[in-house]
């Protein structure tokens, strides 16, 4: 069934005062402070540069249409326009389930790199092949996912025995953190901070915006920069909102979305470093140590050849250097 989606007032408004101008949503599941706002938002500026007759694109951050599943539903429906989304995309097709797999890129010069390499088109094929009325406009980034906790810095995997973690994500990344002695919890996103707080859960996982914006420091004594999960976000296009442009406005909006990738990388990293720089005041941040962590997960990589084949792990392994 279709989500109905309720009429809200978005954030921001782009190209509101255009007489007559088309109304596309840009909507997304997470707040403003994330990096993916900002790919909708460079997005939108850059489409209107560049179009003869300007849309009055509005964007929708915080879950205001829905949450991520919701949002990706209505955006097959040809009920939504457009959506920028992170993990709920990995669900589409199981060998998307790669960027569960921990400690994948070295950096974020890696997934440019792997990307460049071919990994991008691999990846928008297998979800447009798969999913008839989506089309993928843009793969940017979501953010490489770090631990916070209030028992104790993590600096090796035995530091993860015993916690309660609070996680996302699919099948291999809960068999990560069950490797490294920790027990993985599902809790909805808005209830985590009242499960640290109340000690439901010891930590959590997630990138550096979510901490942020959520304000677990104010709860939360210790951030490991553990890096163990790197996560894309997409923007997607409705088909039948595509399919509805003209053929200049088709290819002025893949253009743009294709364009604005280097910057949306350049965006994130700016971002990531504020937050970081923010929160030093308020918590203990250390580093770990990544070669002792990827000793316990080569396992998870095995299986992962098996059931997916090597295809895309020969790109990213081919583009280390």
């Amino acid at each position: 069934m279709t989500r109905i989606l309720k009429p809200v007032f978005p954030l921001i408004l782009l190209g509101a005062s255009l007489l007559n101008a088309q109304e596309v949503r840009i909507a997304s599941h997470v707040s403003a402070l994330a990096p993916l706002y900002y790919q909708g938002k460079n997005f939108a500026e850059g489409v209107n540069s560049k179009v003869k007759k300007a849309y009055d694109f509005k964007l929708y951050p915080s879950a205001q249409l829905g949450k991520e599943k919701a949002l990706i539903t209505n955006l097959k429906a040809g009920s939504l326009e457009m959506i920028v989304v992170a993990s709920g995309v990995l669900k589409l097709d199981k060998k998307l389930g790669i960027f569960d797999l921990p400690w994948l890129f070295n950096d974020r010069a890696h997934v440019q790199r792997a990307m460049n390499a071919g990994l991008y088109n691999e990846i928008k094929n297998t979800i447009e092949k798969d999913n008839k009325t989506i089309k993928v406009l843009g793969i940017y980034e979501n953010g490489f996912r770090h631990i916070m906790n209030s028992k104790r810095a993590i600096n090796t995997p035995k530091d993860l025995r015993g916690l309660k973690i609070r996680i996302s994500g699919g099948k291999f990344r809960q068999d990560v953190f069950r490797k490294m002695g920790a027990t993985p919890q599902k809790v909805a996103w808005k209830e985590t901070f009242t499960a640290l707080q109340t000690g439901v859960v010891d930590g959590v996982e997630a990138a550096t915006y979510g901490f942020y914006g959520q304000k677990h420091y104010e709860v939360l004594k210790h951030l490991s920069i553990t890096n163990h999960v790197y996560t894309p976000s997409f923007l997607l296009v409705s088909k039948k909102f595509f399919d509805s442009l003209s053929k200049e406005d088709q290819e002025i909006f893949e253009k743009v979305g294709k364009d604005i990738t280097a910057t949306q990388y350049d965006e994130a990293a700016v971002l990531e470093a504020k937050y970081f720089e923010d929160m030093k005041s308020k918590v203990q941040i250390n580093n770990v140590d990544i070669g002792s962590f990827k000793e316990k997960v080569t396992r998870l990589y095995t299986n992962y050849e098996k059931r997916y084949g090597r295809d895309w792990l020969d790109i990213i392994e081919k583009t280390k250097e």
